[in-house]
């Protein structure tokens, strides 16, 4: 069966500034019902890429395609087909937990059943139900992050750009998060995940983008970038480790 892309990404170049790009001639999909992880160093230009993807940047050079649409040639369908959740929580302090998810769930067209369905279910599932009448401003980090994470998982679009999402979560809500995450995989929807955490996310992704210094050196499977790199049967965390150390597989500024 051939695989569907919801997410692709085509020779992107681009950065904060013409002349200087962060990105570097990058490419890759993210199929149907895929949780693709990308990793990589602090300052690697994973945000840059989602901000490119999110249309927060426009590109040097090269596209990013959501769905066959690029944002300029069909922005309200680009925008309505992902929702992204940042590694800082970025809340209306003066709103309610309900009010936040009542609120995400009109901006996407969120039918009344299906917002109560979602919505009750995840209240649930991150153990926010004697919060939903609490004032964004009154909440803990950790709580923040699971209404940002709420927020996007009530809208239920095609594709889920998520950052550093384990970040101020507690035990209980990463392993509920992960388990949603894969249940929403299954349901059909894609998600393009950032972490540092890769001994977490390495028994979850269905496959890996490694980026360094801007450019995609590996990605596959982890079985395949085993094979790439021949470390069978080696930790994603020791692979990735041996990567960004090794000059065979980095790439200099110039």
């Amino acid at each position: 069966m051939e695989q569907v892309s919801v997410l692709n990404v085509d020779r992107l170049t681009g950065g904060y500034s013409h002349g200087k790009p962060v990105l570097h001639d990058i490419s890759f999909e993210v199929g149907r019902g895929e949780m693709i992880g990308l990793i990589g160093l602090n300052g690697a230009g994973k945000s840059t890429t989602m901000k490119h993807i999110l249309g927060l940047m426009t590109p040097q050079g090269g596209e990013v395609q959501i769905q066959g649409s690029t944002l300029a040639a069909d922005t309200q369908q680009y925008r309505a087909s992902l929702a992204f959740v940042p590694e800082s929580p970025q809340l209306y302090e003066e709103m309610t937990v309900r009010e936040h998810l009542e609120f995400t769930a009109r901006a996407y067209n969120v039918s009344p059943e299906d917002y109560e369905q979602r919505s009750r279910r995840l209240i649930q599932l991150f153990n926010m139900g004697d919060k939903e009448d609490s004032l964004s401003m009154h909440l803990s980090k950790g709580m923040k992050q699971k209404v940002m994470i709420m927020c996007a998982f009530v809208a239920a679009p095609p594709l889920y750009i998520i950052d550093e999402p384990f970040l101020g979560l507690d035990p209980l809500g990463i392993r509920s998060l992960l388990d949603f995450m894969v249940e929403t995989k299954q349901n059909g929807s894609s998600i393009l995940l950032s972490s540092h955490i890769l001994s977490t996310i390495e028994n979850y992704c269905d496959r890996f983008i490694v980026l360094h210094k801007g450019r995609v050196i590996v990605q596959g499977t982890l079985e395949q970038i085993r094979e790439q790199t021949g470390q069978q049967g080696v930790p994603l965390e020791q692979i990735f480790y041996d990567l960004v150390q090794d000059s065979k597989w980095t790439v200099s500024d110039e």
